[in-house]
């Protein structure tokens, strides 16, 4: 990106003008307390949500801990450009796995937004509610009816702010007004720069095929199957993250909040009691963090009612390792005393893997027109002065949300492993241009093929004694005949619905498993195409109250403490059969809730 003259201009103007510039404090000498009703660790996705509904009340303090900056360059705001800013670049945590045997030994970089607002500040900005019935599943598993997709319907209210997509294109029959939401903070909203070549061949085939392929008016209504047009967590053609709504001036500015950047946590602590000893008695009140980088001299802060982990998937268990929270076995590797024995921590780790096949195209209308450096500045300048045209785009206008077939021969000898029957095993996924490094000149169409519910289950665990050292992340990727089969399965689908008459003049020949390929071709392509769409959860599972496993209860405290909570992706038991996105920001809805109700506030 450094090689855009005028988008490095562009950073430099954001920069003095962000609207995420207000009271943020860059150093632990400069905040206005040293101790805080609720410190929250992390500014991300969930960590902010949490932060904004409890500091709502005047009499409460609330820290974020933010190990990131504030979110002031250019780069994060502008839509297409996500494709960009991870992985591997100062936005990102730049987390990469072990070697996978079922990627063909390859290490998987697993992109985390290291800013404020986290990885809703860098994702692809699909938002994806997921099905009535995976909600109803967590309803069952954590014995807690609260989670009900019916009983959840305040809390997507509280989040959701529908708005017309930028260019004003007319959305009738791209959703269902009664599945959206105006009341909460985060501008949602239709695609905002069309991609007529690919979109209307995509609908039309959902008619010609309509038996595989229905189409689905709303995919956020619940019932997700079918294919259908996304929705986007972006308004006014720009990102709409937890960073610009939930930390925007107006809340960010409230005199009970602070923000401290450049705070990576090592650490939390319990106060020192004649009964520390006992874990039933342990109350974490402290945090130990390193403040601008600076791991040789560390800081503290205290919390006087709760501390609220929302590091995410990665962050929050390998702090909770560090704390001596975890399995004792692992901790004592490193000399860590084990306060609490939680084996579970770090374990249950489940991403969703996707594919990518390309295909060369009859267009001229494609994004590959980006790769022109004249243009690219171009569209840049288009972007900073109307909020319109290509950059107002994410990576697709319309996905589909499929399941395999009934008398699929995995289900011979795998349980469906899906939360009921509106539920998908797979997503498609209509790219209108090339996915991955620059092709050779030409206009293409890539189609990702992702893997929704799936089986394979790894692990976090700590790679050394260093509080600061990355940890060892192995999500065991294509461990189960059942995730190859899918990815198998997912193929063959996005080959059958390219077979559609809309295509026939379209498509000029695959890039990749061009003519009938067999099975062990298709196995082999996909052991090497296929990483992470960078979905991680489950590393600090939420489980019933009497189960004896899992990190998280229901109302979010970890197992056999008191005064610490989690709040992000890591709690979710099973992956999301969708976009992880949305689900994340209602958890965090619900958790204020619980949070606020258990300490009257």
């Amino acid at each position: 990106m450094g090689r855009f003259p005028y988008l490095r201009l562009l950073c430099t103007a954001l920069a003095a003008a962000s609207t995420v510039s207000a009271a943020l404090y860059q150093s632990p000498q400069s905040l206005p307390r040293t101790s805080y009703d609720f410190v929250i660790v992390g500014g991300g996705t969930a960590g902010a949500v949490v932060a904004n509904r409890i500091s709502a009340n005047p009499k409460v303090s609330v820290l974020v801990l933010e190990a990131g900056n504030a979110n002031t360059d250019v780069e994060p705001h502008i839509p297409r450009l996500c494709t960009m800013i991870t992985p591997d670049t100062k936005y990102d945590w730049n987390y990469t796995t072990v070697p996978q045997p079922g990627f063909d030994n390859r290490e998987i970089p697993i992109a985390r937004g290291f800013l404020l607002g986290g990885s809703s500040s860098v994702n692809y900005m699909l938002y994806s509610r997921g099905p009535a019935d995976d909600w109803d599943r967590l309803a069952r598993f954590t014995g807690d009816n609260g989670w009900t997709w019916d009983n959840l319907q305040p809390y997507w209210r509280r989040n959701e702010d529908f708005v017309p997509p930028a260019d004003g294109h007319n959305i009738t029959g791209q959703y269902n007004p009664s599945d959206h939401h105006s009341d909460g903070l985060l501008s949602v909203s239709l695609s905002s720069f069309a991609a007529p070549d690919v979109d209307n061949r995509v609908i039309q085939t959902t008619k010609d095929l309509a038996e595989e392929f229905p189409f689905n008016l709303d995919i956020n209504s619940g019932s997700p199957l079918g294919v259908g047009w996304m929705v986007f967590s972006i308004g006014n053609g720009t990102r709409s993250s937890s960073a610009v709504t939930y930390l925007a001036d107006k809340y960010i500015n409230r005199p009970n909040l602070d923000v401290l950047l450049h705070a990576q946590a090592s650490r939390v602590l319990p106060q020192v009691t004649p009964n520390t000893s006992n874990s039933k008695n342990l109350y974490f009140n402290t945090v130990e963090f390193a403040a601008n980088g600076n791991t040789k001299s560390l800081h503290k802060v205290t919390a006087k009612t709760e501390i609220i982990l929302s590091a995410g998937s990665i962050g929050t268990p390998q702090i909770l390792m560090n704390s001596g929270i975890g399995d004792h076995a692992e901790l004592s590797q490193f000399n860590i005393k084990t306060l609490v024995n939680l084996p579970s921590v770090g374990r249950n780790l489940t991403d969703h893997p996707i594919g990518i096949v390309q295909y060369s195209v009859n267009s001229t209308g494609t994004w590959d027109v980006l790769d022109n450096s004249t243009f690219f500045d171009e569209q840049i300048e288009v972007w900073e002065r109307t909020h319109k045209g290509i950059m107002t785009g994410s990576v697709t206008n319309t996905v589909g949300f499929l399941r395999l077939p009934e008398n699929s021969t995995i289900f011979d000898t795998t349980p469906d492993p899906t939360s009921g029957p509106g539920a998908a095993h797979i997503e498609i996924i209509f790219h209108n241009g090339f996915v991955g490094p620059s092709p050779p000149a030409g206009s293409y169409m890539s189609m990702s093929t992702v893997v929704i519910a799936p089986t394979s289950r790894g692990n976090l665990t700590l790679a050394s004694s260093d509080p600061f050292a990355h940890p060892i992340i192995n999500p065991n990727y294509f461990s189960t005949e059942f995730d190859r089969f899918a990815m198998r399965e997912a193929f063959k689908t996005s080959r059958r619905f390219l077979s559609g008459p809309a295509w026939s003049d379209y498509i000029v020949s695959p890039l990749q498993l061009d003519g009938e390929p067999t099975d062990d071709e298709i196995d082999a392509y996909f052991r090497q195409a296929t990483g992470s769409i960078y979905h991680p959860v489950g590393t600090a599972a939420m489980t019933a109250y009497d189960a004896g496993f899992g990190v998280v209860n229901p109302d979010f405290k970890v197992k056999g403490v008191n005064g610490l909570r989690v709040v992000d992706a890591s709690v979710f038991p099973f992956i999301p059969s969708g976009i992880t996105q949305a689900p994340t920001y209602v958890v965090a809805e619900r958790a204020a809730d619980v949070i606020k109700a258990a300490h009257h506030i």
